[in-house]
């Protein structure tokens, strides 16, 4: 759709990614699977889990149609996965690191091929409730957000045992790309006249520039040209922990440059990409 900017295609990148985690995985000693994470009270060990609980549960729901845990009454969207990750994270914590390696190593391969059947054009498995939530999802979006989750999570892994990786341009640019995609869902309660720009800069090898423009009362994804009302630039890193929350919106802030509409600097700046 329109709105959400030209598709991607992630699919290839999967089992890159995934290699590189189950590399990492392995090399880690018994303390680094007990290292704290920037997940609160989650380490090494529960992230992973986590990372398990996101592949077991696309393949129930994807593949095999099942509808998993029910909502409970009155529970919104961030409070059932909070309290659906927390449930399975708690579980895996009988898991040992090896079995959880040999079951990441085993459902990957079944989660790509769900993927590679997919068509990119039509409607997702699951909206991506931070990019829009009035509007279906085209499954690129949704293939992509789940690129996205691995990546940010092996990345947080990385963080815990301070060890570099997995960060070059072809690997980390889709994650950028992807998250940039939350632009018009950032900007959408601010109002401006038709035709009114905002961009935003990435710096780095995995960088790049995005456009919105206001269009049929609502922001759209477009090629960054012409002079912005608005633009922002910060470097790579800043930019996904900023969409993961990784770090916080004032701390991205002090890291970037804006200029132009101080509102829409402010949307910009305050870019969430995971469900919060």
């Amino acid at each position: 759709m329109v709105i959400f900017g030209p598709a991607i295609d992630v699919r290839p990148l999967f089992p890159r990614e995934r290699q590189a985690m189950l590399d990492l995985l392995r090399a880690l000693s018994p303390a680094e699977w007990a290292m704290p994470t920037v997940c609160p009270g989650w380490d090494v060990h529960d992230v992973v889990g986590h990372v398990l609980n996101d592949h077991m549960r696309r393949l129930s729901g994807s593949r095999d149609g099942y509808g998993g845990a029910r909502f409970a009454d009155d529970e919104t969207l961030p409070a059932y996965l909070a309290r659906t990750n927390e449930e399975f994270v708690r579980a895996s914590r009988q898991l040992s690191p090896q079995l959880m390696i040999e079951l990441l190593d085993h459902l990957g391969p079944r989660l790509d091929a769900v993927w590679a059947a997919q068509d990119l054009h039509g409607t997702a498995d699951l909206n991506v409730s931070w990019a829009a939530t009035d509007i279906d999802s085209p499954a690129w979006l949704d293939i992509g957000r789940d690129y996205t989750e691995f990546w940010v999570h092996q990345q947080q892994v990385r963080d815990a045992v301070s060890v570099p990786g997995a960060v070059e341009p072809d690997l980390m640019a889709p994650v950028l790309d992807i998250f940039a995609r939350g632009l018009p869902h950032a900007l959408r309660m601010h109002d401006r006249p038709e035709g009114s720009m905002a961009h935003l800069e990435v710096l780095g090898p995995a960088g790049g520039r995005w456009g919105v423009v206001r269009q049929d009362a609502r922001w759209r994804m477009t090629r960054p040209l012409g002079e912005p009302a608005a633009h922002v630039s910060m470097d790579q890193d800043t930019f996904w922990r900023l969409a993961t929350r990784g770090i916080t919106v004032e701390q991205a802030r002090q890291r970037s440059t804006a200029s132009g509409d101080a509102e829409l600097t402010a949307a910009i700046t305050a870019l969430l990409a995971v469900v919060a």
